[in-house]
Parts: structure tokens; C-alpha cells; sequence
């Protein structure tokens, strides 16, 4: 068997795995590209088995990438967590921690990269032994709301801003089930509007869409006047455990409608029937990190964790942001 279709089956009898780490969806950021897995063993079983493979105790899927003479690993197109996942028993051993990233880094030095990019999840005791390791590490953040069960008690944790907003909403309506296609001809067309391109193929979300339905772990939510007008609109995914507001689009001709506000709050009314938390997908622009904050949300710090195998491509990277400054 192939490191992927272990990682399939070894995935699927985990309790939890985040929905940015299972192989349907890095089948689906990464359609057209090249994906693959490292996988690490337990020493013992590995001994004790017939075919000479272990249980895997833990992973790391990732996106590699190639440009002129380089490989590299970033994340994919809108996937916020990557990185290394551990099984259950592992999660909380910090050494049995260090020991699987240790193997890992291992394995990353084997694959000749020019650079590593990934973003852990919140928590994850991965991160402090990766920085052993010589990896660098940057703290991000995200804001999640963790208790939905009292809807009352939510909107009043809201700010006055955004109650205020809700009231201004009073004559609009959200509606479930917005097909795809016309989710992306309304996110172009928002772009637009504000003078700038949307950073996503109609063929990326086509297939994300596809594979998320297929799963049940999708949903596409819009905010409409009484003659069906949409404000605003969202793409959310979630797993077990979160919802997260993956992709949210507001018209900006419609700001001060209150509509971005009642989206907000009906992508949490379907994480609270879906039993999950809800994350607002994390941010580090100031604007929007308020604007999440004035939902009575909590943030989370999580850490991206980062290493330059190969000093001649930071170089690259460095004059390809100088290029785009000069052109911007």
C-alpha cells in the first residue's frame, strides 16, 4: 500500500482529524497538483508485524510544489490547519510528541526541499518540538465562538454594533442551499466592486463543492432582500469537532444593510444544529480580526512553523515581493 491509501484508512479510524487534514479535501485543494503523505510507526508493532508495517501513530499531508529547480511545501488554497496530526493516545505525551516530529523532520530532509510552510493547530504540542528542531515558528490567530447552546445569551454577547446591525436586517431573509456557480459569479463580482481579483478558480471551488457535498460537510448560506438581491454569502465546511466560515462575501454597495451581521449569525445557528464549535477561519488583518471579535468570539492562538532549506530561495522570494510592491 501506498503512504496515501494508509493514510486513508489510518484517518478514518481516528477519532477526530480537523477537515483541512482528511484526504478528501487535500484531494480537492490540491486537484490538478501534487500531494502525499509522511507517515511515522510505531517502533514495536513495526517489529511485531508480518509485512513489515507499523501503526502509524502520526502523519503530516502536505502540498508540494515545484518552481524552476525548487521544491517546496506550502499549504494549500484555503486550508487553514496542515502540519502533523498524532493519534489519540499520543496527543497529550510530549515526548512520544517530539519523538513523531523528530521522525518527521527526518523525512522532510530526505525530500531535498527548498522550503517548508505549515499552520498547526491550536494547541498542538508539535509546535514546541519543531522549534527544537530548528524550525521557525510565527503565532497566528483565530476567533471561535465555543458555546452555542443558548441563542439568546449569544446575540447579547454580541456588541452593540453588531445588535444594531441585526435590527437593520429586520427585512432580510437568509436562505440554505445557494447553488455553487452563482456563489462565485457573486464573489467576482463583489472582487470587482472593490477593485480587486478573487484569489480562487470557478474549477478549485467547483470541486471542492463537489467533495465537500459529498461528505455532508458543506454548506452554502445567503442573505437576500424580499426580491431575492443578495447582500451576502458564505461558504462553510466543517468536521466533528468546527465550523468554519471558510469564505464570506459581502456586497459592498450593501454595507450598512446589516446583512454581513444575520450572516454571521445564521452560520452559527447551522453550527449549533450541527453540535460544533464555530471558528471564524482565523485572520491577522487588523479590520477584520474586530470584526470577528464584536461576535462574542474567543481567540485562539495557533502557530505557523517554517524552515529555508535553501538560501537561494528566500533570495527568490524576496525579489518576487519586491516586484509586486513595484508594480502594485
Amino acid at each position: 500500500m501506498t503512504n496515501k491509501e494508509r493514510y486513508i484508512e489510518w484517518s478514518a479510524a481516528q477519532e477526530y482529524m480537523p477537515v483541512f487534514m482528511q484526504p478528501w479535501w487535500m484531494d480537492a485543494v490540491c486537484a490538478g497538483k501534487e500531494w502525499d503523505v509522511l507517515l511515522v510507526e510505531s517502533q514495536k508493532s513495526k517489529v511485531e508485524s508480518q509485512d513489515g508495517e507499523g501503526e502509524i501513530i502520526g502523519a503530516m499531508p502536505y502540498l508540494l510544489r515545484k518552481r524552476a529547480w525548487f521544491k517546496y511545501i506550502i499549504m494549500p488554497q484555503q486550508t487553514q490547519i496542515g502540519g502533523i496530526w498524532v493519534r489519540e493516545d499520543v496527543t497529550g505525551d510530549k515526548w512520544k510528541t517530539a519523538e513523531v516530529c523528530r521522525a518527521l523532520k527526518e523525512q522532510l530532509d530526505g525530500l531535498g526541499l527548498a522550503y517548508y510552510y505549515q499552520q498547526y493547530m491550536p494547541g498542538s504540542l508539535c509546535v514546541d518540538a519543531m522549534r527544537g528542531l530548528g524550525f521557525k515558528t510565527k503565532e497566528r490567530v483565530t476567533y471561535r465562538v465555543d458555546d452555542l447552546s443558548d441563542l439568546d445569551a449569544l446575540i447579547a454577547s454580541f456588541s452593540k454594533n453588531k445588535r444594531r446591525q441585526l435590527q437593520k436586517a429586520l427585512s432580510l431573509h437568509a436562505e440554505r442551499g445557494m447553488e455553487v456557480e452563482d456563489f462565485y459569479r457573486f464573489h467576482v463580482r463583489c472582487m470587482a466592486a472593490r477593485k480587486r481579483k478573487i484569489r480562487y478558480s470557478r474549477e478549485f471551488l467547483l470541486v471542492l463543492e463537489r467533495k465537500a457535498r459529498r461528505n455532508q460537510q458543506c454548506e452554502i448560506l445567503k442573505v437576500c432582500n424580499a426580491d431575492g438581491q443578495v447582500y451576502a454569502a458564505a461558504f462553510l465546511v466543517w468536521d466533528k469537532s468546527l465550523m468554519y466560515y471558510l469564505i464570506p462575501v459581502y456586497d459592498p454597495a450593501f454595507g450598512d444593510s446589516g446583512a454581513g451581521a444575520l450572516l454571521v449569525l445564521e452560520a452559527m445557528k447551522l453550527a449549533r444544529e450541527k453540535q460544533v464549535r464555530f471558528d471564524f477561519e482565523g485572520s491577522m488583518e487588523r479590520g477584520t480580526a474586530k470584526h470577528y471579535k464584536q461576535f462574542g468570539s474567543t481567540p485562539y492562538t495557533y502557530f505557523s512553523v517554517e524552515k529555508y532549506y535553501n538560501p537561494l530561495f528566500r533570495l527568490a522570494i524576496w525579489f518576487q515581493k519586491l516586484r509586486e510592491l513595484k508594480f502594485r
